[in-house]
């Protein structure tokens, strides 16, 4: 849609993946955890029930996909999934891997270790590795 705008604390806090038929898939950078976010290309909506009855049933879709090739892609032991939104209200979804001993274990990863940047070709590794995921497979 040409009016949707991405927040920008997560244009700050992400880089692009790919483009599902519904949302933008956005790798946060912080290398301590495979982190993906799915962002429903929609105006002005906050909450999953804002969607329309098509735009829920593809963002299920999109979170089941996304969820599962970013497990066969890391071999994680579980995967998060929210849609939190009380920091940045634009309607996202997060997908994190997480593995028995990651830092945060087995709490929540928020605040839990500062963040560690991507080193620039670990960065592009990984959104390659992602988007062909996805795209291809």
């Amino acid at each position: 849609m040409t009016d949707f705008t991405l927040h920008p604390q997560l244009a700050k806090d992400t880089v692009f993946v790919t483009k599902l038929k519904l949302c933008r898939v956005l790798l946060i950078t912080d290398a301590t955890y495979p982190w993906l976010v799915l962002v429903p290309e929609r105006k002005d909506i906050r909450e999953i029930h804002q969607l329309d009855d098509d735009d829920q049933q593809n963002l299920m879709r999109e979170i089941t996909r996304v969820a599962e090739c970013l497990e066969a892609l890391v071999g994680a032991d579980k995967m998060n999934v929210a849609a939190l939104g009380n920091m940045v209200p634009q309607l996202h979804v997060h997908i994190i891997a997480r593995f028995e001993g990651d830092p945060a274990w087995p709490g929540p990863v928020w605040g839990a270790v500062p963040a560690t940047p991507y080193e620039p070709h670990q960065l592009d590794a990984t959104v390659s590795s992602i988007r062909d995921a996805l795209e291809h497979g």
